[in-house]
C-alpha cells in the first residue's frame, strides 16, 4: 500500500479530490488531501503566493511518516515543483499540470498572456469569468450542464501574486509522472504533451482539465500503479 499527498489545483479546494481519495482508500492506501491552499479563498486580501503554498504543503510532508507519492493538478504543479528534492516525496505526479523551470512563474507558462477564462480584479485577485460556455469548455466539458454549475459555484478567488511568482525548481531526485488530459481544447494538450517530455512515465486520459472530477476511478487507478 502507498501514502499519497492530493494537491489541489488553483480557484478551488481540496472537496475535487473526494471521489478519488475514496477510491484510493478502498483497497487500503493512505490519502492525505491539502484542503486549502494558501492562494485560492474567499478574501482576496488573505491570498497568499507561490511561497505560501509551498510552505503550507511542506507543514503536510515534514510531518508524514512514510514516503509519498505527491500529486498536483493544474497550478499545483508550480507547488509540487517546489519539492522536487524533498526526502519524504517518492515520486510526484503532474495531473494536467503547469510544470515550470527554474525562474518560470505561471504567466511564463501561459505565456505571458492571462487567458480569457480568468479576470483580473482591482484588488489584483483573479477571478473565473462568468461566461459559462468558455469556462465549461476551459475545465469540463466531459462534465454535463448540472455538475459543471455545481463545480462552478464552489470555485473560488485566486491570488494575482501565485501567478507571478518564479519557480525555484531544484534539482529532481524521485521519479515522475504526467498524466495528460486529452479532452482538453487543442492548444492545452499540445502544451500538456510538451511538459510529458520531462516526465518518467507519461499516461492519457479522455477527459477535460477537472479529470477528479469527471473520471475519478480511471484516474485512482493510474494513481494506485506507482
Amino acid at each position: 500500500m502507498s501514502d499519497y499527498l492530493l494537491v489541489h489545483g488553483g480557484f478551488n479546494g481540496g472537496w475535487v479530490w473526494d471521489d478519488v481519495a475514496e477510491r484510493l482508500r478502498e483497497p487500503g492506501h493512505r490519502v492525505r488531501v491539502v484542503d486549502q491552499l494558501p492562494s485560492a479563498g474567499t478574501n482576496a486580501r488573505s491570498l497568499g503566493d507561490l511561497s505560501a503554498d509551498a510552505n503550507y504543503v511542506r507543514q503536510a510532508l515534514d510531518t508524514t511518516e512514510e514516503l509519498v507519492v505527491l500529486v498536483g493538478h493544474s497550478y499545483s504543479g508550480m507547488v509540487i515543483t517546489e519539492f522536487a528534492d524533498h526526502p519524504k516525496v517518492r515520486h510526484s505526479v503532474y495531473l494536467a499540470a503547469l510544470w515550470p523551470q527554474r525562474g518560470q512563474s505561471v504567466l511564463n507558462l501561459l505565456g505571458d498572456v492571462l487567458p480569457d477564462v480568468f479576470i483580473r480584479r482591482d484588488d489584483d485577485a483573479l477571478a473565473i469569468t462568468d461566461d459559462f460556455e468558455l469556462a465549461w469548455e476551459s475545465f469540463c466539458k466531459d462534465l454535463d450542464w448540472d455538475r459543471t454549475k455545481g463545480m462552478l459555484s464552489r470555485f473560488v478567488l485566486q491570488s494575482g501574486a501565485s501567478f507571478a511568482a518564479p519557480s525555484t525548481a531544484p534539482d529532481r531526485t524521485h521519479p515522475t509522472t504526467y498524466v495528460i488530459a486529452t479532452q482538453e481544447p487543442d492548444d492545452s494538450v499540445a502544451a500538456q504533451e510538451a511538459r510529458s517530455a520531462n516526465a518518467d512515465y507519461v499516461v492519457r486520459l479522455p477527459a477535460g482539465h477537472m479529470v477528479q472530477l469527471s473520471r475519478p476511478r480511471e484516474l485512482a487507478e493510474v494513481l494506485g500503479r506507482i
